[in-house]
């Protein structure tokens, strides 16, 4: 360091005497401060001479250094240079000026000599330059002497930052086993100082703990394995330290450590091992079918899927009695019987296990086989068990009516077990409520306690209970179905009564009915029928219209059971084909089924039909003869009803209007209007020429009549107080009705159109009555 700074002292004193800046030239800045330099002498060239003229001089700038140390620790401010133009005489005339980065603050200019210095430390990794701007100003003036320039200040780098390991401590790991050289990971350290000065941040990366087992590459920071065949279960965790030193590792550098940890994971390379070779277990007799007789182990050195261990029984002596498992979470071996024990039977069993892996690693085969076998012998343990039967379930005959005391059978139950205790025999009392059977407790014979009756039970389902003598809390239960037969009681008789006929022509041995039989024993033919057939010809009617044939029917039971039913047979006449001709009403519809009930009900049937055709008919023909609507709730238009009848429609003046609007008023000379009035035609009155109202109302009406779209299709009549002049029908209100001839002709209301047809109608009935009357009244 003191080499350095006396190197420097000697430049500043060369370029402080000219040397240097006539003699080379200097950098990109020294060459702006030549160019100030001569753009200065331009400048100061006239003022010193006094001439009046233009001449070019050569402008200058002198650097005395464009660097600083960092990390300066002097107690006086670091000199870092020297400002100097051409145009300064040494008279204190010119003024130096600094600005940009730091001036001021951390660089400081005097003013008068133009010397810079760094108030102060600095750090290159904080910033490693600075820009300032330098200006020479005349002192009395304040007038630039030379063109602002611009130059920089560097701060140059001491090896003052160690490398660093940002990502540490390292965790990496590596598979057990693996061969010498084999990639565990890579570590990188940084160093904060100036690559490009010096060896201050060339790192070299060395280990300090791990060896022999790991190695590291000095440039790259690789790790990698320096021991073969290292075995995780002998140890699997490792710690490695490894240092980063700079200075290209020479004396004198810094240095940074970090801590990699390395695990060694598992390959399966270790078999699984039983800890004994032999393993005796027991097992009760009673042990139901699936569940665990016992647990052995195989154990494994290797972790995870490696470890997984698969159990199989060699196939021998217990191969049908017992399977194995594989417990998941334990990797234990769980013995499971397969079919039931006993102890009677057979007292043990031997056999052989075989633990092997169920993930094998082609490259350890070379090791051996990679699984173990055990012996497993199993004792069967003697149970007290119930007694057995020698049958599942019993099913015992009897016939009804057997005198109670009658055995019926017998169940047997025995001990198994070595002891072999007597048993007792008992009923369920919940299954023979009605003590219908009784037991006998030692031999185990079943008999009846008293009349069964087939007809009211036919089946009995009873419980018979084993208890061992020695032992009543063993107990054992099968089941006894009792069937009750069936005796003889009921005679066959005819499943109902039979009527039939006999043709007057029919031939010996024809078969005429076939009939059926209803008994209660099983030896009647399942069909139960019967054919009758004629043993003589030449039925007459005349001579006997009807026999009674009795029927004795008997059964094969026993005791054998008969009885005798009667069958009538109608004579009646029949075609040569056989078929039926003439016989009694009740005999011809027996072929068909039908009986006297049914013929009569499908009468009132037919007769109900036709009593409502003949009603539909007769409402359907009233119908047609209604007239229009009269009911004063039913009214199409605003339509006033009134008794007095008037003096006509065009006669406002000789009627009241008011009567029109309150019809209560006048009660007097009331018509029916149900009648055609018998008045003659009287002289029409001259239509009124002071109902303007009434006459715009009406045709407000017709209008709206005319135009209204949605009018239901039928006729209609509205009646108004006020027809108008050109009326083809002229006035058709019942006011003007007293006036009109009793002889008037109707028929022109035809040709009105179909909205008058309904009119037309009414009016030519009462025509044509009135004429007829007319026409009787002329005869008498």
């Amino acid at each position: 360091m003191l080499t350095r700074n006396c190197l420097l002292l000697f430049l500043w004193f060369l370029i402080d005497e000219g040397l240097v800046s006539s003699s080379h030239p200097p950098s990109s800045p020294l060459g702006r401060s030549r160019t100030g330099r001569e753009h200065a002498r331009s400048l100061g060239g006239p003022m010193r001479n006094g001439a009046a003229g233009f001449q070019r001089v050569k402008r200058g700038w002198v650097w005395n250094q464009f660097f600083v140390l960092e990390e300066y620790m002097g107690s006086d401010p670091q000199y870092v240079g020297k400002l100097h133009t051409d145009l300064d005489k040494g008279d204190s005339g010119v003024k130096y000026t600094l600005s940009g980065d730091g001036a001021g603050t951390i660089f400081t200019i005097d003013q008068t000599t133009g010397d810079i210095h760094a108030l102060r430390s600095l750090d290159r990794e904080e910033k490693p330059y600075y820009t300032l701007r330098a200006q020479a100003v005349d002192i009395i003036t304040n007038r630039p002497l030379e063109p602002e320039s611009e130059f920089v200040i560097k701060v140059q780098d001491i090896n003052d930052n160690e490398p660093k390991f940002l990502e540490g401590p390292y965790k990496a790991s590596v598979p057990e086993m693996s061969p010498v050289g084999t990639y565990v990971t890579q570590v990188t350290a940084t160093d904060a100082d100036d690559p490009t000065y010096g060896n201050s941040a060339r790192v070299v990366y060395s280990i300090l703990h791990g060896q022999p087992y790991f190695s590291v590459d000095p440039k790259t920071g690789v790790i990698k394995t320096a021991l073969a065949n290292m075995d995780r279960e002998v140890k699997e965790q490792y710690q490695v330290l490894i240092q980063a030193k700079d200075m290209g590792g020479q004396l004198g550098g810094l240095a940074g450590t970090t801590t990699v940890n390395i695990t060694l994971s598992d390959v399966n390379d270790n078999p699984p091992r039983f800890s004994k070779s032999f393993f005796h277990l027991r097992v009760p007799e009673s042990s139901s079918v699936g569940s665990a007789v016992g647990r052995i182990k195989a154990h494994d050195l290797d972790i995870g899927k490696n470890a997984e261990v698969e159990y199989t029984i060699v196939p021998g002596d217990g191969g049908a009695m017992f399977d194995i498992t594989t417990n998941e979470h334990n990797q234990e071996g769980i013995i499971i019987l397969k079919r039931a024990l006993d102890y009677e039977t057979k007292k043990a069993y031997t056999f052989k296990v075989d633990a092997s892996n169920a993930h094998l690693d082609p490259r350890f085969q070379s090791f051996g086989a990679f699984k173990d076998t055990a012996t497993v012998k199993i004792n069967v343990l003697d149970v007290d068990e119930p007694p057995v039967f020698n049958k599942p379930s019993y099913v015992m005959d009897v016939y009804e009516d057997t005198p109670a005391g009658t055995i019926i059978g017998a169940v047997t139950a025995q001990d198994l077990d070595a002891s072999s205790s007597p048993v007792r025999y008992s009923i369920d009392w919940k299954s023979d409520l009605d003590s219908y059977f009784d037991i006998d407790p030692v031999e185990g014979t079943i008999s009846t306690n008293e009349l069964l009756d087939r007809e009211t039970i036919a089946q009995h389902n009873i419980s018979i209970v084993a208890t061992k003598l020695n032992s009543p809390v063993l107990t054992s239960r099968v089941a006894v179905t009792v069937h009750v037969l069936d005796i003889n009681e009921f005679p066959p008789e005819l499943a109902s009564p039979y009527e039939t006929f006999v043709c007057e022509n029919a031939k010996v041995g024809q078969c005429r009915i076939y009939i059926f039989l209803q008994c209660f024993h099983s030896v009647i033919p399942p069909d139960n029928t019967a054919g009758i057939v004629t043993k003589r010809s030449g039925f007459r009617r005349r001579l006997q219209e009807i026999y009674f044939l009795p029927v004795v029917i008997e059964d094969n039971g026993y005791p054998p059971k008969s009885s005798t039913g009667t069958l009538t047979i109608r004579v009646c006449g029949c075609e040569s084909d056989g078929s039926l001709l003439t016989c009694s009403a009740e005999a011809i519809f027996l072929p068909v089924g039908l009986s006297t009930g049914a013929l009569v009900a499908i009468l009132l049937c037919i007769i109900i039909l036709l009593v409502i055709v003949v009603l539909y008919v007769g409402l359907r023909r009233q119908k047609k003869k209604e007239t229009l609507m009269s009911s004063k709730e039913d009214i199409r238009d605003n339509v006033i009803h009134y008794d007095d009848e008037g003096g006509g429609e065009e006669d406002t003046h000789a009627f009241d209007m008011g009567t029109l609007r309150n019809p209560k008023v006048v009660k007097e000379n009331l018509y029916r209007r149900d009648v055609k009035p018998e008045m003659k035609r009287g002289p029409k009155q001259p239509v009124s020429q002071d109902s303007a109202d009434i006459r715009d109302f009406i045709n407000q009406r017709l209008k709206e009549h005319d135009m209204d779209n949605s009018a239901p299709p039928y006729d209609s009549l509205a009646t108004y107080a006020y027809e108008g002049d050109g009326s083809v029908a002229e006035s058709l209100s019942s006011i003007e009705s007293l006036a009109i001839d009793l002889e008037e002709d109707y028929d022109y209301l035809n040709e009105w159109g179909p909205r008058f047809k309904t009119l037309a109608g009414i009016f030519g009935e009462q025509s044509e009555t009135q004429s007829d009357s007319t026409t009787m009244e002329n005869t008498h």
